[in-house]
Parts: structure tokens; sequence; C-alpha cells
């Protein structure tokens, strides 16, 4: 048995929040966890709908019922999305990369005229996305943002470093996320620290969810 592979068309679906106008300073691009659908995060997004940012939240390219797949699906079942598993999982990142350079050059030309500022957010499996697409680029990101989640262990040692030194890092914690320990985070920050890749930590009362308050302070 030999294994193939073969590139196919496949159309994608992404979420704009904001009107784009003369005020719109901000261009964020926000990357899902696990299980969820674009449309359903991006309703964290509106306490940053303030007429200087436009949110943009790409979905990720595989979708799923979220039963446990014992019975005939209906009209009301829910449905979630994943960026990529383990299985053939080189091919899927280079898709999901590809995939983000195309919303991020289309979010650009929706707007008026060129952000002052590109804010990348990944949330939760969200956070390995928007990580391995933010190293392998070449745009400017002034902000990534890792929430619930924390850079891959596959990082790229050597683009990693280059990309992210004048890239405001942020990993971002809520004190009641039961899969983010004390002893976990500390080892994240230990390893950035060896990547000599600069950092800051916040923390939010939460769980494992996004901060409103939070959204906008670091909109601000």
């Amino acid at each position: 048995m030999e294994e193939r592979h073969i590139e196919v068309a496949k159309t994608a679906r992404y979420f704009t929040l904001g009107d784009v106008g003369p005020d719109t300073k901000q261009l964020w691009i926000v990357c899902h966890g696990y299980r969820q659908l674009a449309k359903r995060f991006m309703r964290w997004f509106s306490a940053l709908d303030d007429g200087t940012q436009f949110i943009v939240a790409p979905e990720g390219l595989s979708r799923f019922y979220l039963d446990d797949g014992t019975r005939e699906h209906g009209a009301g079942d829910p449905i979630g999305s994943t960026w990529m598993t383990r299985e053939d999982r080189l091919n899927e990142i280079h898709d999901y990369v590809r995939y983000l350079d195309a919303v991020l050059a289309e979010a650009k030309q929706l707007m008026s005229r060129p952000p002052e500022t590109l804010i990348v957010l990944g949330f939760s499996q969200g956070v390995h996305t928007a990580c391995r697409w933010v190293v392998a680029g070449k745009m400017d990101v002034s902000r990534l943002i890792c929430w619930g989640a924390y850079p891959p262990d596959d990082l790229d040692g050597e683009r990693g470093p280059s990309r992210l030194t004048d890239t405001d890092m942020v990993l971002v914690r809520g004190a009641a996320d039961p899969f983010v320990s004390e002893e976990g985070h500390q080892r994240q920050e230990d390893r950035l620290t060896t990547m000599a890749i600069p950092f800051r930590t916040l923390e939010h009362p939460g769980g494992h969810d996004l901060d409103p308050d939070l959204l906008r302070e670091l909109a601000r």
C-alpha cells in the first residue's frame, strides 16, 4: 500500500465583526478552539465592536457532529470544527497556514486603508494554529495572544524567536481554568525564556473561556 496526496479546492468560511471605515485602526484575526464554530466564537468579541476594530474569525476546515456517533443525526444536533488532528498533520498544518494567509489578504482588501496594528488571537486549540501561522508567515504582527493554551512544542526553534522578537506575545490564563495548572504554566514560561521569545502573562478570574473586560484591555 502506498500513501498519496492530491490538492483539491475547498470552500472555507469566516465571519467578520465591525463596520470598516476611516476610524478602523486594528485588524484582529481570531482562531477558535476545538469543537467550536467561528460564528459562536465571535460572540465573545462583541465587546470590541466600537468602530475602531475589525475582527475576523476564520473557521477550522474540518467540521463534525458533537454527539457520540451512536445515532442518526438530526437537524438540531450541534456541530463543531477542528483545525487539525494528528492524522496527516503536516499537510493539515500546511493547508491551514495557506488558508489563513488568504483570509488575511481578503480582510485587508475589505478595509478602506491598511490597519495600524494586526492582532492575532488564538484560543485553546487555536493557539497552536495562530502561533504556527504567525511564525511561518511574513506579515507584521503587533500582538500575538495565546489564550488558554501555549505555543506548540514543535514551534520552529529558528523562525520562532526571529519572528516573535518584535511582537507583543501575551499569555492569558484563567484563574479557574482546569486545563492550565500553575506548574504547567511555569514550565511554558521557562520554555519561552529559554527560546529567547519575549512574552508577558495576564490572568482573568474565569475558567477556560474568554473575558470581555480583558479583551477590551488588550484592544487598548
